[in-house]
């Protein structure tokens, strides 16, 4: 019992997380004058320090070695994971990125192939990195 409070409570800290660096990036108006550079490099502190994921090296995965990265991290579900892509779809099309946009949209596929459940937003969302993308 105890683990899997651990685990939920990992899950619910990732999340948390998360969601905290996509209001710090996306949210708000008082940042307007944070650079894309500086929010990336914040972006890249923050999961660095708070989770210990490297989104560098998480950026030049093949997609078995992301699934792999992320099932390092008990607190990765499909949430989480969604909330990642898209803090990386983001910056990808802030940075005009074909990296980020591929690797979230890696993680959105990845999400739709682990959940139970179909996400018109994430389809959206997907679609639009396909278009940037020109694929």
């Amino acid at each position: 019992m105890e683990q899997k409070d651990y685990i939920l409570r990992e899950i619910e800290k990732i999340g948390l997380i998360l969601i905290a660096i996509k209001q710090k990036l996306f949210g708000g108006k008082e940042n307007l004058a944070i650079t894309i550079e500086k929010q990336m490099e914040e972006t890249k502190d923050a999961l660095l320090t708070e989770l210990k994921f490297d989104i560098d090296n998480f950026l030049s995965l093949d997609k078995a070695e992301t699934e792999q990265y992320l099932s390092e991290f008990e607190g990765f579900n499909v949430e989480n994971t969604e909330h990642l892509a898209d803090i990386i779809s983001q910056i990808g099309f802030a940075k005009k990125s074909e990296n980020y946009l591929e690797k979230a949209l890696q993680l959105y596929e990845f999400c739709i192939f682990s959940s139970k459940t179909f996400s018109l937003d994430r389809e959206r969302r997907m679609e639009e990195i396909r278009r940037c993308l020109g694929s």
